[in-house]
């Protein structure tokens, strides 16, 4: 199965740490936080000191860090990870795809 990526903003944001693609990035310019609301997702693999290209809003792609059902809300997990929320995290999108494992990676609708 092809995943359609489908990007309707992109901004860059400078990386504080050295940032893995297809991840949550907080607004600090670090891997997001467990639960925290993202900035977006990191488009490629990134160097600390170095502008990440950041997807914000749209069809994105991004690694699953488990479990997670179609249409599910999606947040972070500690290492930026898109994971279905569990109780009061922040909405970093909603899940198009279901993923089986950690590692999957998922299309996930940001922006609405």
């Amino acid at each position: 199965m092809t995943l359609l990526y489908k990007p309707l903003l992109i901004d860059s944001i400078k990386a504080i740490a050295n940032l893995p693609k297809q991840r949550f990035i907080g607004f600090d310019g670090n891997v997001c936080s467990a639960g925290t609301k993202a900035y977006g997702i990191c488009d490629v693999e990134t160097d600390t000191g170095q502008f990440a290209p950041a997807a914000v809003i749209g069809i994105l792609l991004v690694e699953a860090g488990g479990v997670i059902s179609a249409q599910s809300k999606i947040t972070s997990d500690a290492n930026g990870k898109a994971v279905a929320i569990t109780s009061t995290e922040e909405v970093n999108g909603y899940a198009l795809d279901s993923a089986s494992a950690d590692g999957d990676i998922i299309r996930i609708i940001r922006g609405i």
